[in-house]
């Protein structure tokens, strides 16, 4: 996403501050969410469910940015897509798994396929991939240093932030 920006300010100013603010937003949720979240396994509703309305100026700017004077309506799709598809994908993994995920993983879920699919299906992919392997990394080197087991519950929320921000710096 920090590669579209020069573009950006380029073709539309007005996307580019959309995009600019969503980001200055992801950065405090995340910090805010990663801390909560290692500190007591929680992902707060009051945290979570407001950066779904804050995220949602990236489907106007992916409206008006790619598409200079015109809008388009499949950017659109793919933001909301992303949010729904990413969110329909954990939910499932919660009802297979109920020990494995929580609720608040879900719903985070959510909000980070909005940031996620305002760029690609393909970050969409990249960021999900990265939050698990990320967080599969972080229980082997636990379970190798003897400090867990493979039962032991780790907060997966600071991973599925850390595999979105990285994807988000993935040029488009």
């Amino acid at each position: 996403m920090t590669h579209r920006l020069p573009e950006l300010w380029h073709t539309s100013p007005v996307a580019f501050w959309l995009v600019a603010a969503c980001l200055a937003y992801f950065v405090w949720m995340a910090a805010r969410l990663a801390v909560i979240d290692i500190r007591s396994h929680l992902l707060p509703n009051r945290i979570v469910l407001p950066s779904y309305w804050a995220a949602l100026p990236l489907a106007v700017a992916a409206a008006i940015g790619s598409a200079g004077a015109t809008f388009d309506g499949g950017a659109v799709a793919r933001v909301v897509g992303g949010g729904a598809v990413l969110w329909a994908v954990y939910f499932v993994l919660r009802v297979v798994y109920p020990a494995g995920m929580g609720l608040g993983d879900v719903k985070l879920a959510g909000v980070l396929g909005l940031y996620l699919g305002y760029l690609s299906w393909e970050h969409l992919l990249w960021g999900t991939a990265a939050a698990f392997l990320l967080g599969g990394l972080y229980g082997v080197v636990l379970i190798v240093l003897r400090r867990a087991t493979g039962k032991t519950a780790i907060p997966f929320g600071p991973f599925m932030l850390a595999g979105a921000a990285l994807a988000l710096l993935l040029p488009a």
